[in-house]
């Protein structure tokens, strides 16, 4: 449960700053550093469990048949992970308190950002790897909305934009890869999958599977050529830039790889693959940044490449090479969360970013340049700091690494990638910090407040110490590399002196390499200059609009703009589809085995009516009025059909949604003319016949031909189970709310949906130029009076008949046909015959209630009944029920059904009058215009 709580803090708390910034913005940074303190506490109670060698989890069913269960376990390496998350977030909220000005929405940025925390706990928590995907996904929505906070800037829409996209598809190839990777081990629980090594890699899914999450990991970690994205993001507040990309979004794709590498590496495929992409970014990335002028951009970069030294080590496939990984992921996260925001004080107090214009600050920010050049040393690799310790042990590696028989490949490039990386770092300490003082700042620098410098100094504090005592530290990085290497590791020292080694020869030239090729700066930006370069934003809008532009061309081939083209398409695609499975299956009787009923009278007479009705339609389809009304004996029809059939239910729900249908199509057509013209050429109806026919035909023969077959139906087990599973004893309302009750939650929220988007257009189409167009429209009311007494006087007493009615029908569902379907439409019927038969003005001033209140407050109700379950260990929407003894009525039935119910009410209720009470609204204002126009010109 502690586990639970750990990721639900930040997500849940996450409503709390929009509403506590009210209360100003000390409070609302107070709030949000207190979850945020609140979820590390509760996850360090569970470190000493984790070092005694336990694994504490948390596992609750969500959907089983999927293989989906909210499955949360917290070895080292998410124990080390969550901490770094909470650890590094907590000073992010106190750094950004003094960063964001006035004029930024600091509620609604430190909701974003809790919503991001807990979508990336939840990542590295997950022990069911589907839950893992979903909050890999939350990551990129989140990562999207903090990228794009400054929304009034183009660069921070087209960065959010691209990291959605890139990210954001990379997740799904990641989703492939894990479903193969569960079905190659038996299992999505990563607890079995981790002891699966052997059978996953002799599977033939294996391949598939790894290219499906490398791609979804180097997508998210900005591994070649998909590194693309990170650099652009750049454009969101600096807060955003420290926390995203030091230790936690970029930083899960080397989790993934790290989570996985006991089951994945070990084979040529992994070693090829991992290591060249981690060396090739790291080299490619530093080369780049060593030329950025913007600080940000030389830091994204910066990061670009360490993330690829970090891929390359997991690469490897040695447990010597997790070590050095595990330890340099902390190292890098400390170094360049304080860079970041070290460059975000330099951007707060001097205005600029730009390195040109820099220069001398340590003369006029002393503290700030002190923090951010022993960040910087560490990212260079200089002895005595965190930094220089991990890079000597990925040298150390990469000298005993050996691709295509060569011994030197490795080992050579990781040497160029250390020197790039110490100039580059040696460039950010001396053409920023040290050098000449400047004359012509943009603004005066100094140092910043001391709530800004304190995260930075926190930071630094480990950078230091770890570089200094590097033993004391060597506990909790054992532990986490024991749980990436899922087995024992290697002895191993971290300590200042290793003796004379290869890769302290490799760490000096790098160093002493760094500084020459700063010297040599100028020189070598004019080669970068002259060697022919690309854009990848332009390169992104490009490949962006041709997609766009294909998936438009695609569209307008089947988009007439019509209707009847539509239909067409959808139909005779069904049709060519079911004729050739039925073409191509073997030979089989029509008719099956299942002995059937006789035609009793009724039927035939209930068939005969049908089909007269249909003929009807087809025949007076000009005049919409007489062909709404044949239409609905069509519906009455199939009512008494469900009626003979036993289905009492079903009749009243099939009655109550023909009366509103009825009424939304009467309310259409008011604004419509009389007829339909007859615009379409005698070749196009008899090619809509034959389809119709066709399709008619094989739907019939297909239902005649399921419906004669012998099978296991389920409904035998609804009825058994009803009554004690349910507590019911009406079996449909117990399907609907206990037994399918997931399938009731979607459609009520499809209804919801439905009902909120005929607001919104019915609304614009009040407004603008739809507006103007119709207020020119002539309203041709089909009776003289539009609002009859007789017909005003007996909704009225109706009303609260059919309120009563509505409530009892709501009340008895469970036992008796009902429920809240047929509640809500009956309740909703008696309000719209308020609107049809007094006019919108007047019912709407006499309404007291918001149908948008009560569709947002049905779902809820019936999500928080299923939510209500997860609190007991039971899956979502798990029913309960129980009897109570009250004087006078004696023994009740209470359910828990009953509670969804209700919220099914309401969203019907709701989505009702939303959708009516609109077009009733239109064609309100459109009787105006008319009657004004009118007016105008008698």
């Amino acid at each position: 449960m502690k586990l639970s709580l750990v990721v639900l803090l930040p997500v849940v708390g996450a409503l709390i700053p929009p509403l506590a910034i009210q209360a100003g913005r000390n409070v609302c940074t107070t709030v949000t550093a207190a979850i945020t303190g609140l979820a590390l506490v509760i996850l360090l109670t569970e470190a000493p469990a984790v070092y005694s060698g336990g694994v504490p989890q948390t596992n609750m069913s969500w959907l089983p048949q999927l293989g989906l269960s909210v499955s949360l376990f917290a070895d080292g390496l998410a124990l080390f992970f969550a901490a770094l998350i909470l650890g590094i977030g907590l000073l992010i909220i106190l750094y950004a308190r003094f960063y964001l000005s006035r004029s930024d929405s600091m509620g609604r940025f430190f909701c974003y950002l809790l919503l991001f925390q807990g979508s990336m706990v939840g990542i590295v928590l997950s022990n069911n790897i589907l839950l893992l995907v979903v909050f890999w996904e939350l990551t990129s929505l989140t990562s999207f909305l903090l990228i794009g906070y400054w929304y009034h800037l183009p660069a921070s829409r087209a960065g959010a934009l691209m990291a959605l996209v890139v990210t954001g598809a990379g997740g799904l190839a990641l989703m492939g890869g894990m479903l193969l990777l569960g079905h190659s081990a038996g299992s999505f629980e990563l607890t079995e999958i981790l002891n699966r090594g052997e059978a996953i890699k002799a599977s033939p899914l294996y391949l598939p599977a790894l290219l499906l999450i490398l791609l979804g990991a180097f997508t998210k970690s900005a591994q070649f050529p998909f590194h693309f994205w990170l650099p652009h993001a750049m454009a969101a507040p600096t807060p955003v830039s420290a926390y995203l990309h030091s230790a936690t979004m970029v930083k899960a794709g080397v989790f993934l790889l790290a989570r996985l590498w006991p089951v994945m590496s070990g084979t040529q495929e992994w070693f090829l693959i991992v290591s060249l992409t981690g060396l090739v970014t790291m080299v490619m990335a530093a080369w780049i940044a060593l030329f950025k002028d913007d600080l940000k951009a030389l830091l994204a970069f910066s990061t670009i490449s360490h993330l690829g030294l970090l891929t390359m080590l997991l690469g490897f496939g040695t447990r010597m090479a997790v070590v050095a990984a595990v330890f340099h992921i902390l190292n890098h996260a400390t170094f360049k969360a304080a860079l970041f925001m070290s460059a975000g004080i330099v951007d707060h107090e001097a205005g600029t970013r730009d390195i040109r214009r820099l220069g001398g600050l340590r003369h006029l920010m002393p503290i700030t340049s002190g923090l951010a050049i022993v960040a910087a040393a560490s990212m260079a690799g200089v002895p005595l700091l965190n930094g220089f310790l991990s890079k000597e042990m990925m040298l150390e590696e990469a000298s005993h690494t050996i691709y295509a028989g060569q011994a030197w490949i490795f080992p050579l490039f990781a040497t160029v990638g250390a020197l790039l990386s110490a100039a580059y770092s040696a460039r950010l300490i001396f053409h920023v910090f040290l050098g000449p003082q400047r004359s012509n700042y943009p603004r005066h620098p100094h140092d910043p407040s001391f709530g800004m410098w304190l995260p930075v100094a926190v930071l630094v504090i480990p950078v230091i110490a770890i570089g200094v005592v590097p033993a004391t530290f060597a506990v909790p990085i054992e532990l986490t590399a024991r749980a990436v290497a899922h087995g024992t590791l290697p002895d191993f020292h971290l300590a200042l002196w290793h003796g004379f080694t290869p890769a302290l020869a490799m760490s000096s030239l790098a160093l002493a390499g760094g500084l020459v090729l700063l010297w040599i700066y100028p020189s070598a930006n004019r080669l970068r200059l002259a060697a022919p370069r690309a854009d990848a934003m332009t390169m992104f809008m490009t490949s962006l609009a041709a997609v766009i532009w294909a998936s438009r061309l695609a569209l307008s081939s089947i988009n007439g703009g019509g209707l009847p083209r539509y239909l067409s398409i959808i139909v005779g695609t069904i049709s060519i589809l079911a004729l050739t499975g039925f073409l191509g299956a073997a030979p089989a009787p029509m008719a099956g085995g299942r002995a059937v009923l006789p035609a009793t009278l009724p039927v035939v007479t209930g068939w005969l009516v049908l089909l007269l009705a249909c003929g009807m339609i087809v025949r007076c389809h000009y005049d919409r009025l007489t062909a709404l009304i044949v239409t609905s004996i069509v519906g009455l029809v199939v009512s008494l059909a469900f009626l003979q059939f036993s289905a009492p239910d079903l009749a009243l729900t099939q009655i109550s949604v023909e009366v509103v249908t009825t009424i939304l199509l009467l309310l259409a057509i008011n604004l419509l003319p009389r007829t339909t013209p007859d615009e379409s050429p005698l070749r196009a109806k008899l090619g809509a016949g034959g389809l119709a026919m066709v399709a008619g035909v094989g739907v019939a023969a297909l239902a005649y031909a399921v419906m004669t077959r012998n099978f296991e139906p389920i409904s035998g087990y609804h009825i058994e189970q009803s009554k004690p599973g349910g507590g019911g004893t009406n079996v449909v309302n117990v399907i609907l709310v206990d037994f399918r009750g997931y399938d009731t939650f979607g459609e009520i929220i499809v209804l919801a949906i439905a009902a909120l988007t005929i607001f919104a257009l019915l609304d614009s189409a009040m407004q603008g130029a739809a507006g103007r167009r119709l207020a020119r429209v002539r309203f041709d009311p089909q009776a003289h009076d539009p609002h009859p007494l007789m017909l005003t006087v007996v909704t009225r007493i109706l009303l609260p008949l059919s309120l009563m009615v509505g409530a009892y029908i709501l009340l008895r569902g469970h036992n008796m046909p009902g429920g809240g379907f047929i509640a809500g439409l009956i309740v909703a019927i008696a309000f719209l015959m308020q609107y049809m038969a007094s006019g919108y003005v007047w019912a709407h001033r006499r309404a007291r209630f918001d149908a948008h209140v009560m569709i947002g407050g049905g779902v809820l109700i019936a999500g928080a009944t299923g939510l209500a379950a997860l609190l007991f260990g039971r899956p979502f929407l798990t029913s309960t029920f129980g009897y109570f003894n009250l004087p006078v009525f004696g023994e009740v039935e209470l359910a828990s059904a009953m509670a969804f119910d209700i919220g099914v009410f309401f969203a019907v209720v709701g989505t009702c009058l939303l959708s009516l009470a609109t077009l009733s609204r239109v064609e309100e204002r459109a009787e105006q215009a008319s009657n004004q126009m009118e007016a105008r010109n008698p």
